[in-house]
């Protein structure tokens, strides 16, 4: 039952576990509640922070360059109790102690609005309600923000809070992001199907993920998932929903459709060029901004959640890359100091609105670890795109080349596009994707661990499905930073197909990388029967010339003189989106999987071309 106290300060112990705290419909969520020392005088401004992934396991987000560690449950909260916070953890709907069934994502709106209205009205809390959380733990803050709770007063969403989620999260330029399904096997093993039905987790537990990802497309009965059809349900429905329709217009899901009409709250939105959720946090930056809200953004090198460590991948960013040195205090006094100054009313010094990290200008060579050393510095800006940047346009040409001049004469290359031989994943904005990808920053050559390689040792770039445009090796440094897009015209001889562009920062050779090092900075997709729109399917006609735009992930990166500009154009990048059958427009679970022959034309009547932000004078 709901705890009932009448104080000031109204507890003789410093916390309270599993609080089962009702919703709208009855369904109750465990809560744990940890308190200043009794001595203290209440009530107190509240942190909260609502997860599925159990609110007594640590999270592996939790540590500092200074403590690598990951904290406790119970001693990260008291970091905070000790500042003169009140803070509630809790099991989201379905998950550990709470009650109801868990459907991935899709009731934390009015979860999260009922759960604070529920703190409001504790005579231990002075009415405001601060939100903190990484990962589903910032969308779960997003959600219940487009609801207005009256009592929410500041929100730090790091690596989250989806924006769209249909546009990064789930899915990405029309295709699935495949980490729904890696995310989705790994949690129904620790999900209370699992834990009650041995024979449920001996089937989990005996399957073998890579050899059913390799076996696509799946069918709902028939799939890994089928012993928990809760799990099984909710991929299925992210996957069958491909247009974007009313299923993701919820807020759940679709801040960006609230923003304009959420309360004005304080925000910082945290991010990393290697996280899947850089576009949402830019995105939620942007548009809150707009909407006259007090926003701030970081964006580091880092992979999800890992704003402590210099490296993502096989490269290292170097010590200052960290959030720690960026901030100059680790990331727990980040939050207590924001929180405190706007829940406590603290006075403190005016920090920049955007502070991004500029990768590039490191010796090329590798460390006493072994990775890459790429080099950086941190910059700031009042915007993003930076304010200090120009746009620039890089053209593709029929012989190769990617230039600043519209020159190179008509022409289009093709290719074959075999669902069944797509490009593998190496690297990138990835999360959750264990056993079959990782994150982050990797020179651009198939190994024998990469799923899906074939051909250990070899370029991704000398695939026959890879197109190759690079500028000529660069007289003086070039450093984009922004948004990218990449405008291509096309055709196919199918209905459907997909695009893919990837932006790479291609070293010379040396002695530690004799053949070079292709380092992948940012990619994108665009599922071809969207290139008019998402809510639509408008098949491709045979072999007719089509414009699409496929938007790239926010990147920073100083390409050093000597380097080359490459933009890697196919149709595939597997296992981090989903396949295209090249079947029907819109079908993505089609049985029957065709080969595609795809080109991409360029020219005076064809400019396919690469549109970013040029920094000026960058040194």
């Amino acid at each position: 039952m709901p705890m009932s106290v009448a104080s000031p300060n109204p507890h003789d112990t410093t916390s309270q576990w599993d609080i089962m705290v009702p919703m709208r419909d009855g369904v109750r969520l465990a809560t744990d509640v940890f308190f200043p020392e009794p001595a203290a005088q209440g009530p107190w401004p509240v942190i909260l922070e609502r997860t599925p992934y159990d609110k007594c396991a640590p999270r592996a987000n939790e540590y500092t360059v200074a403590h690598p560690e990951v904290f406790g449950r119970e001693e990260l909260a008291r970091f905070f109790t000790r500042a003169g916070f009140v803070v509630v953890f809790q099991d989201c709907r379905g998950r550990y102690g709470s009650e109801g069934h868990f459907v991935k994502y899709r009731s934390e709106a009015e979860d999260g609005f009922d759960t604070i209205e529920w703190i409001a009205k504790q005579p231990w809390c002075d009415g405001q309600v601060g939100t903190m959380g990484l990962s589903y733990s910032a969308h779960t803050q997003m959600a219940a923000a487009c609801l207005n709770p009256p009592a929410l007063a500041a929100m730090i969403c790091d690596c989250g809070g989806f924006s769209n989620a249909y546009q990064g999260g789930i899915r990405y330029g029309g295709a699935l992001e495949m980490k729904q399904v890696t995310w989705a096997y790994r949690h129904a093993l620790r999900s209370r199907a699992a834990a009650e039905d041995p024979v449920v987790k001996a089937a989990l537990e005996t399957t073998d993920l890579r050899d059913w990802i390799k076996r696509m497309p799946w069918k709902r009965g028939l799939s890994p998932l089928s012993p928990v059809p809760e799990y099984e349900n909710f991929l299925f429905e992210q996957w069958e929903h491909s247009l974007f329709d009313d299923y993701w217009k919820i807020p759940s899901l679709y801040a960006a459709g609230w923003h304009d009409q959420m309360r004005a709250v304080p925000s910082v939105h945290i991010s990393g060029w290697y996280d899947p959720y850089a576009v949402t946090a830019v995105e939620n930056f942007k548009g809150l901004r707009k909407a006259g809200h007090d926003t701030s953004l970081i964006l580091g090198p880092w992979t999800h959640g890992n704003r402590s460590r210099s490296c993502a991948g096989d490269v290292d960013f170097g010590y200052q890359s960290t959030f720690d040195e960026a901030l100059g205090t680790d990331f727990v006094q980040f939050r207590i100091d924001l929180f405190r100054r706007h829940l406590q009313g603290a006075v403190q010094p005016e920090s920049p609105r955007v502070r991004y990290f500029v990768m590039g200008g490191g010796a090329g060579e590798r460390n006493e670890h072994g990775q890459m050393s790429h080099g950086g510095r941190w910059h700031v800006a009042d915007s993003w795109p930076p304010e200090a940047t120009q746009p620039i346009t890089f053209y593709l040409g029929s012989t190769g080349r990617l230039s600043l001049e519209h020159t190179d004469p008509p022409g289009a290359k093709h290719y074959v596009f075999d669902p069944a031989d797509p490009v593998p994943t190496i690297g990138g904005p990835i999360t959750s994707g264990a056993p079959i990808m990782v994150g982050g920053a990797f020179d651009q050559r198939e190994t024998a661990e990469i799923f899906g390689a074939k051909a250990s040792g070899l370029p991704l770039a000398s695939r026959p499905d890879v197109l190759v445009f690079e500028t000529d090796p660069l007289e003086e440094a070039v450093t984009l930073a922004g948004d990218l897009a990449v405008t291509l015209f096309v055709s196919s001889d199918r209905p459907t197909t997909d695009f893919t562009a990837k932006l790479v920062d291609v070293y010379p050779p040396n002695l530690d990388y004799p053949h070079g090092y292709a380092m992948n900075l940012t990619d994108g997709i665009l599922r071809a029967c969207y290139r008019d729109g998402f809510e639509q399917a408008l098949p491709l006609q045979p072999d007719e010339v089509s414009k699409l735009t496929i938007k790239l992930y926010p990147t920073a990166n100083r390409f050093e003189a000597g380097h080359r500009i490459r933009l890697e154009i196919s149709s595939s990048n597997f296992p981090r989106f989903d396949v295209n059958p090249n079947f029907e427009a819109g079908n993505d679970l089609s049985a029957t999987r065709l080969r595609a022959i795809n080109g991409v034309h360029m020219g005076v009547d064809y400019p396919s071309r690469l549109e970013a932000y040029l920094l000026p004078n960058e040194v």
